[in-house]
């Protein structure tokens, strides 16, 4: 049966169908008449966001928080370019989402109209895939298609652009019962001779790890995973996107890899004679100088995506496919062999590891001028809120140490813009997780400078009545470029001092406190370490409204363990001018 509607009811319509229950977004001229219909809507409910980057990291948020789509909408021109930054951020991480803008009407693309931009030739490199929709019956089918090409395969965010004069057209509604998509196949089932060849290579190994990144998270394969890694023993790394999908408290769980990973992780890697990389794409952030990195290793990569495979690794077994099917296939790979008598020993490797950890732990020094230490504040957030909570980070120092400091037990328990690396994602990702799941606790981790940038979601969040809590971790620097400074620029700090933490009785700009409570939320403030415990319990007491800490910390506070950007993985140094005896490991 089909039903004469407008296009832009095709387009509500079309999201009904297609689950959608949130949109984020902003108004605006040429999306204007969707916005009309979606007043009528029982099913999906719109979130008016301040600022279209919002709309973007909160749709992000959702997708974490759900595995859905996260939807936002927006305008032509500079409603939709503003859509650029959370379409490269999901791109990087490999976050579903669907953008719907709306585009000036037919006959002005291409003359330069009144907020015409060309968002689809903008985001083609940093989408999975977008459209322009120039006719009101193609719409029904795009959004289909859109849905499926977002959360199939690598996930990805697809851009749909629709002309204003197709919102507003008549057309029959008809939602398509099948896609015809032949040419997009992704392969999710692994092939079972390059199963077999990576159990046995783990078999035969005497130093193998598990490289564990993202895609593990995104494919849902966290219990899989802990299968796998359990039943041969390996010892096991998850990355910056893959914090929680094994957990910390798990004894074969070596830490995090990196440039900020634990000397143990960053070790096992250089170390190891055999890496099994499970969803993860060997970025420098993990590899360093990548000639210099783990260099007696053979690798097994596996991945959904063929293009990451051999990218910046030679793979000696590439594996295709999905990592939840990949990771099932294994253990029954690794099991067979050691049915067979196929073993592999680790003992003296794991003796090695254990080392590692004993003598690098994680750790930090107080502040001597008895300032409130940041990394004693995330750890303490961490203990009293518990691992049920979702956190999710800005970018930055306080990134680092909430993914350090974080017990993490549950996927999907830590959220972060780890490829794009974008300051501003915290407040309104948090939002969107909110949204997605309104029965967890949900703490954006932010530092000043990031917090400064899209803090005007607050003022969404009060309205639309979504409580989550923000700790500003307040050094009143950019705190990783002042890092930098320190350490590379000799101390000549040039353009990062905020002012939003006092020194020598300088006012606070802005007071993040009465910030927070002009945009009617909870501003509470924490300066000394005795004082965190009952602040963290008094922002957790507050069920019915944002709440903003402000954690004034001290400001030359420094992540560390650390490789230096360029350098080699070997260099690791885990204090400054400190670093490990590889040769007395060996």
């Amino acid at each position: 049966m089909t039903e004469q509607m407008t296009g832009a009811q095709s387009l509500i319509r079309s999201l009904e169908h297609a689950g959608v229950d949130v949109v984020f977004g902003i108004p605006g001229g040429a999306i204007l008449p969707a916005y009309d219909p979606l007043y009528d809507s029982a099913n999906v409910r719109h979130i008016l966001m301040r600022h279209e980057q919002g709309a973007g990291h909160a749709a992000e948020g959702y997708a974490y928080a759900t595995g859905r789509p996260g939807v936002c909408m927006a305008t032509s021109g500079p409603g939709a370019t503003n859509l650029v930054t959370p379409l490269t951020d999901a791109h990087m991480d490999s976050v579903p989402m669907v953008a719907i803008t709306g585009q000036v009407a037919t006959p002005l693309i291409g003359t330069d109209g009144f907020q015409e931009a060309d968002i689809c030739g903008i985001t083609m490199p940093i989408t999975k895939h977008n459209y322009l929709v120039k006719d009101a019956d193609d719409i029904p089918a795009t959004i289909a298609e859109a849905f499926h090409i977002a959360s199939s395969g690598r996930p990805g965010p697809v851009l749909v652009d629709i002309a204003k004069d197709a919102l507003q057209a008549s057309t029959a509604f008809s939602w398509p019962q099948r896609l015809d998509m032949p040419g997009y196949r992704p392969v999710t089932k692994p092939h079972g001779k390059q199963i077999r060849e990576a159990a046995r290579m783990i078999s035969e190994a005497r130093r193998p790890v598990f490289y564990v990144g993202g895609g593990v998270l995104r494919s849902g394969a966290a219990q899989e995973l802990r299968v796998l890694a359990e039943l041969t023993g390996v010892p096991v790394t998850t990355t910056l996107m893959a914090r929680g999908v094994f957990p910390d408290s798990h004894p074969q769980n070596l830490g995090m890899p990196g440039m900020h990973g634990t000397v143990a992780a960053v070790g096992s890697l250089q170390k190891a004679d055999l890496i099994v990389a499970l969803g993860a794409r060997f970025d420098d952030r993990v590899t360093g100088r990548l000639d210099s990195f783990a260099p007696g290793a053979k690798v097994v990569h596996a991945d959904i995506d063929p293009a990451e495979i051999s990218k910046n690794r030679h793979a000696d077994v590439p594996i295709v496919g999905d990592c939840r099917e990949v990771i099932a296939d294994l253990v029954v790979a690794v099991r067979n062999d050691q049915a067979a008598g196929r073993q592999g020993d680790y003992a003296a490797w794991w003796a090695q590891l254990d080392r590692l950890r004993e003598v690098y732990p994680l750790g930090y020094e107080e502040a001597g001028d008895g300032s409130l230490s940041p990394q004693k504040v995330i750890q303490r957030l961490g203990e009293i809120v518990g691992s049920d909570a979702t956190y999710v980070a800005g970018v930055g120092q306080h990134q680092m140490w909430a993914a350090q400091f974080i017990g993490y037990k549950k996927p999907g328990g830590f959220v972060n813009s780890g490829g794009l690396g974008t300051m501003g994602f915290s407040v309104p990702a948090a939002l969107g997780a909110k949204v997605g799941d309104p029965d967890r606790t949900v703490w954006a981790v932010d530092g000043d400078g990031c917090f400064q940038m899209t803090n005007q979601e607050l003022a969404t969040a009060a309205i639309e009545g979504i409580p989550i809590k923000v700790a500003v971790v307040n050094n009143g620097n950019l705190g990783m470029v002042r890092q930098w400074q320190t350490l590379y620029y000799e101390g000549r700090y040039s353009n990062t001092d905020l002012r939003t933490a006092p020194r020598d009785r300088e006012v606070r700009v802005p007071d993040f406190v009465r910030l927070a409570e002009a945009y009617g939320c909870v501003g509470l403030r924490c300066e000394r370490a005795e004082d965190i415990d009952a602040t963290v319990e008094k922002a957790m007491a507050v069920d019915d409204a944002p709440v903003v800490v402000d954690f004034s910390v001290n400001h030359d506070a420094m992540v560390w363990p650390m490789v230096g950007p360029g350098t080699s993985n070997d260099n690791i140094q885990y204090a400054r001018d400190m670093a490990p005896d590889w040769e007395d490991e060996d």
